[in-house]
């Protein structure tokens, strides 16, 4: 059952706060040579081939190369989702256009000691106000949706990073759930635990938060996933604006992601980096930091120039 359309309420608040068959008929013809006389031993040649090992393939590599993200790479990324302009700078327009002008953006943050990775962050899970399929309150992207922005970020040589805006839904359900995609070496994760709500809380009523084992259980799902895989490290971004949303001091350090705590919310120069400086002198050193600019709700925006000036200069830039 399709579910409702996303609410208009939920996004005036973020403006606030066929080889079967060949190979049967190759069977076949094989039986019939047999049948006709043909040696089931293989000769000598083949069967020094079937000795030969077969060469361990090349492991898999992020776009622009190389198997480690942070602080190899430092990333500049567009957030949103298609339904709604006020979702996000990454919803507007078609995907191809948001690569454009993501990569005019990420320019000036290009340093020859440190090099510019682009990402792309789709809301893959929306937040909603009202029940939809199943009681989650929430609208899950179709995999139409998601594929063609992967195909989008591999043309542009991108990560695509798919945000969890859980709603009455959990961060590991809705993780999980995305395993087809974040099975590929491109593609990372990052959860909103503004949009995590309790049992009787609604979308965009109220500001929501997560708990430590819930963000502890899902990076390492996440990070078993790189292991087995063996893929190359993946982002795990944490938005956080306020101090409760989530106990950083009780998140667990994972091998092959690279964890970011991300200071969310908008409002003038001065408040932003107040925020930014207090979350980053949390006690949590395997943390690296993200700092969220938005084109529209920002008071006198901040130019590349200034984000590089904050101490320590943030490892990854979202735009929204």
């Amino acid at each position: 059952m399709a579910s409702p359309p996303l609410s208009p309420s939920v996004y005036r608040r973020r403006r606030i706060v066929a080889a079967l068959v060949g190979l049967a008929a190759l069977a076949v013809v094989g039986l019939l040579v047999r049948g006709c006389g043909g040696e089931d031993r293989p000769s000598g040649g083949a069967e020094r081939a079937q000795r030969t090992p077969a060469p361990t393939p090349e492991p898999t590599q992020l776009p622009g190369g190389g198997r480690r993200l942070l602080p190899d790479r430092r990333i500049v990324a567009f957030y949103g989702a298609p339904q709604a302009r006020e979702l996000g700078e990454l919803g507007i327009g078609s995907p191809a256009g948001a690569a454009r002008r993501l990569e005019r953006q990420a320019r000036p943050y290009q340093r020859k000691t440190r090099p510019v990775l682009p990402a792309m962050e789709l809301i893959t899970v929306v937040a909603a106000a009202h029940p939809g399929e199943d009681g989650r309150y929430n609208t899950r992207q179709e995999d139409k949706v998601i594929r063609r922005y992967l195909r989008a970020a591999r043309k542009a040589k991108a990560l695509l990073i798919l945000d969890i805006q859980p709603g009455r839904s959990d961060f590991f359900t809705e993780t999980v759930r995305l395993r087809k995609w974040l099975k590929e070496p491109d593609v990372s994760l990052a959860i909103d635990p503004e949009w995590r709500m309790g049992p009787d809380q609604v979308p965009g009523q109220v500001i929501g938060s997560v708990e430590a084992r819930e963000v502890n259980a899902t990076s390492a799902w996440l990070a078993a996933l790189v292991k087995r895989r063996n893929l190359p490290e993946k982002l795990f971004l944490i938005h956080q604006f306020t101090n409760d949303m989530v106990d950083d001091t009780q998140l667990r350090p994972r091998h092959g992601l690279s964890m970011v705590l991300n200071a969310d919310g908008f409002g003038g120069q001065a408040i932003k980096k107040a925020k930014y400086h207090a979350f980053t002198r949390s006690p949590r050193d395997f943390f690296h930091e993200g700092f969220k600019l938005f084109y529209r709700e920002d008071t006198d925006l901040m130019k590349p120039r200034q984000v590089l000036r904050l101490r320590p200069p943030p490892d990854v830039i979202i735009y929204e």
